[in-house]
C-alpha cells in the first residue's frame, strides 16, 4: 500500500482497528513500537501491541471519529471520539487524543490519552 503522508498512515492505523484487522494495524508499526496508554499500561514491541488489539474486556471492534488531526514533522496528533462495547458494562463512548511518532515511514510510538464519556 502506498501512502504519501504520515497523516495517511495514521488514518490507515485507525481503519485497521475499526476493521479488527491485526495485519493491517501491524503493517503500520515499527518492530519495536511503544504504546503508552496513560493511566493504564505501556506495551513494547509488535507482539505486545498485537495482544492489546483484541482487549479481553471489549467485544467487537471499536469505532472512531477523528475530529481533528495535526502534523508537525514526524509527529501526528489525532483527536476524536470513539465507541466500543464492554463485556461487563455494555456500550460506552470515549474521547481520545493520540500522539503518533513516525520513524522511517512507520509508527514508532503511540501516546494515548483516553477519557470515558458515557456508558449506555
Amino acid at each position: 500500500m502506498k501512502r504519501t503522508s504520515e497523516s495517511e498512515l495514521v488514518v490507515e492505523y485507525f481503519a485497521g482497528f475499526e476493521a479488527g484487522d491485526h495485519a493491517r494495524i501491524l503493517a503500520t508499526l515499527t518492530p519495536d513500537v511503544e504504546w503508552v496508554v496513560y493511566g493504564h499500561q505501556v506495551m513494547r514491541g509488535k507482539e505486545a501491541f498485537d495482544a492489546e488489539i483484541d482487549h479481553p474486556a471489549i467485544t467487537g471492534s471499536p469505532s472512531y471519529s477523528i475530529e481533528r488531526m495535526y502534523q508537525d514533522g514526524p509527529a501526528v496528533i489525532a483527536l476524536g471520539t470513539g465507541a466500543a462495547h464492554s463485556y461487563s458494562t455494555g456500550p460506552f463512548t470515549f474521547a481520545f487524543n493520540d500522539v503518533f511518532t513516525i520513524k522511517d515511514g512507520l509508527i514508532a510510538r503511540v501516546d494515548s490519552y483516553l477519557i470515558p464519556l458515557s456508558q449506555s
